[in-house]
């Protein structure tokens, strides 16, 4: 086999990426580019890699760069502006928010897409998903603030955009699950 020939086998190119980007980060945890810290950084990735290997996770979907760009964009929105809401909540002169736990159905086919909602909702401060039921594709949520239905349907506003910017940016459409209307908040 030649070289292009094992460098184009996907999983071959991404094992060297890996590779590379271990020794990389072993060597900037070290401080410094030299060869020992190179071959050092080499050896773990390569027991990293090759001794204890992840399972393969299926995915499927497609990639869409400017939805991406755009799911960024409003996370980093979102994420400052419940940072600004927990600060209020801790120096305001009232007392604490009423907080709850909401139940949240999500249309995601991808497991991998459903581990990204969970890790986005759990970046947002005030929010922390407790438990996810991936047969049903429901996530419960522990919300800071659930103290009037406006807030509880800001939350349901907010989880609903981010569900729509991580379906289109890494989903087909035509897999999408369609939901019944009673099956939503």
């Amino acid at each position: 086999m030649n070289t292009l020939g094992f460098l184009a086998n996907r999983d071959n190119a991404l094992r060297i990426g890996v590779l590379a980007w271990l020794t990389a980060v072993w060597v900037a945890l070290w401080g410094g580019l030299s060869p020992a810290n190179l071959i050092g950084g080499l050896v773990v990735a390569l027991i990293v890699v090759f001794a204890l290997p992840l399972p393969l996770v299926p995915v499927t979907g497609r990639f869409h760069p400017l939805s991406f760009l755009e799911l960024i964009v409003v996370s980093v929105y979102y994420a400052l502006e419940s940072s600004l809401q927990v600060a209020w909540f801790a120096i305001r002169p009232a007392g604490p928010p009423v907080s709850g736990v909401l139940r949240v159905h999500l249309g995601i086919q991808s497991d991998l897409v459903l581990v990204m909602a969970t890790d986005l909702l759990n970046l947002i401060p005030g929010t922390m998903v407790l438990e996810v039921d991936r047969a049903r594709c429901v996530v419960y949520v522990h919300v800071l603030d659930v103290g009037s239905e406006k807030s509880v349907l800001k939350f349901y506003s907010t989880t609903r955009r981010l569900e729509h910017l991580l379906i289109n940016a890494f989903e087909r459409p035509s897999e999408r699950r369609r939901l019944d209307p009673e099956e939503r908040p």
